[in-house]
C-alpha cells in the first residue's frame, strides 16, 4: 500500500504546479470581483454552471475545447525541442483560408470526401509552412522563435484580412465581408447525439496521436534530447535542424487544422468571426497542461468552460464580457509564478520514484 501511495504521488507532482495556480488565479478572481462590489463566490458559482452545469453548457464547452486542442499542441510540439511558439493564431487564420479557397478551385459536383480531405490537406500545410518558417528562421537566421513566430501571425492575420475583404471577397457579403459560402455537401456536420461538430473527435485523436509520438517514439524521444540540450543532440549524431522544422511543421498543421474545422463546421466561409483568439487561448492551453499532449484535452476543457461562461456572468451579474478574459490573464501569471516549483518537484519525484524501487531507503528533502 505504501508503494502504490509513493508512486501516486510521484505521477501527481508535476499537476501540483498547475493546480496551485488554478487556485491561485480563482482566490485573485475573487478578490478582484469583491473589490468591484460583486458577488464573488456567485460569479465562480455561475462560471461552472455556465461550463459544466448543463448538457447545453456541456455542448457549448465541447464547442470550444474543439480548436482550442488543436491550437496548444501548436505550442506544445515545437517546445518539446525547446521553442516557445506564441503565433498559432497566424496558422489558424491561413488553415481557414486555404481551407475556404479549395472548393472554389473545384469543379461543380466534386465528391464530397474528397473534397474534405484536400481542404484539410491545404490547411495543414498552410498553418504548419507558417509556423515552420519560425522555426526556420531560428535554426538558420538566429532570429528568437517567440518573437518571430507572433509577428509572422500579425503578417497572416493582415493577409488573411486582405483576401477576405479583397481578392476573395464574395458579391452579396455586404457588411461582413467573406469569402464564398463552402457548399452544403462540403460542411462538416455533428456527432452522433451532440450539437458539437466532428472537430471534438479530430482534436481528441490529435493529442493521443502526439502523446504516443512524443512518449513512445522514436522521433519523440529525438525531440526531448534537442530540447534538453542541443550540444548532445548534435554530438550524438541527431539532424537537429530538420528535427525542429518537423516539430514545428507538427504544431502548425495542427493549428492550421483548427482553421479548416471552425470554418467547415461553424462559420461556412472565411470571415472575420474566424479571428477569435483560438490560437492565443491555446498558448494557455499548452502552458497550463505542461505541453503534455493528453493534459492539453482536460485543459482544453476547463479554458472552453470559462470561456462559454462569459455570457452567462453578463446576464445574471451584469458583468462585461470580457470578465472571463481576466479569469484567463491569472491563470496564465500564476502558472508563471508557479513555474518556479519546477525543478524542486523534480527532484522529489526522482526520489519517491527510487524510494519505489528500494523501500528500505528514506525519502528525504
Amino acid at each position: 500500500m505504501r508503494i502504490f501511495l509513493l508512486r501516486l504521488t510521484a505521477k501527481m507532482l508535476p499537476a501540483l504546479p498547475t493546480l496551485c495556480a488554478i487556485a491561485g488565479a480563482l482566490l485573485m478572481f475573487v478578490v478582484f470581483l469583491a473589490l468591484q462590489g460583486k458577488p464573488a463566490l456567485e460569479a465562480c458559482q455561475l462560471i461552472y454552471v455556465g461550463a459544466f452545469g448543463s448538457g447545453f453548457a456541456w455542448e457549448n464547452t465541447l464547442q470550444r475545447a474543439a480548436p482550442l486542442m488543436l491550437t496548444a499542441l501548436c505550442v506544445a510540439i515545437p517546445a518539446r525541442t525547446g521553442l516557445i511558439i506564441i503565433g498559432g493564431e497566424g496558422a489558424v487564420a491561413l488553415g481557414g483560408l486555404a481551407c475556404a479557397v479549395i472548393p472554389m478551385m473545384l469543379p461543380a459536383a466534386f465528391p464530397a470526401t474528397p473534397a474534405l480531405l484536400l481542404m484539410a490537406t491545404a490547411a495543414l500545410v498552410a498553418g504548419g509552412a507558417w509556423i515552420a518558417l519560425a522555426g526556420w528562421l531560428r535554426q538558420y537566421r538566429g532570429v528568437n522563435e517567440t518573437i518571430s513566430s507572433l509577428l509572422l501571425a500579425y503578417i497572416a492575420l493582415a493577409l488573411f484580412n486582405h483576401m477576405v475583404e479583397g481578392p476573395l471577397r464574395h458579391p452579396e457579403s455586404l457588411n461582413k465581408p467573406s469569402t464564398p459560402p463552402l457548399p452544403e455537401e462540403y460542411l462538416i456536420g455533428s456527432l452522433p447525439g451532440l450539437d458539437v461538430h466532428w472537430g471534438l473527435f479530430w482534436g481528441v485523436l490529435a493529442c493521443i496521436a502526439m502523446y504516443v509520438l512524443v512518449r513512445h517514439g522514436v522521433f519523440g524521444f529525438s525531440m526531448s534530447v534537442v530540447g534538453g540540450n542541443v550540444r548532445a543532440a548534435r554530438l550524438v549524431g541527431l539532424p537537429v535542424n530538420r528535427i525542429v522544422l518537423m516539430a514545428c511543421l507538427l504544431g502548425g498543421g495542427a493549428a492550421g487544422l483548427a482553421g479548416m474545422m471552425e470554418v467547415a463546421a461553424i462559420h461556412g466561409s472565411a470571415n472575420s468571426a474566424l479571428l477569435a483568439g483560438y490560437g492565443y487561448s491555446g498558448i494557455l492551453v499548452a502552458f497550463a497542461a505542461r505541453h503534455n499532449p493528453l493534459a492539453i484535452i482536460a485543459c482544453a476543457l476547463v479554458i472552453g468552460g470559462i470561456e462559454s461562461s462569459g455570457s452567462l456572468l453578463q446576464r445574471r451579474l451584469d458583468l462585461p464580457g470580457a470578465t472571463t478574459l481576466v479569469l484567463q490573464g491569472l491563470l496564465f501569471i500564476n502558472l508563471l509564478a508557479w513555474e518556479s516549483l519546477t525543478g524542486w518537484l523534480g527532484v522529489w519525484r526522482l526520489r519517491l520514484l527510487e524510494t519505489t524501487r528500494n523501500p528500505n531507503r528514506a525519502v528525504h528533502a
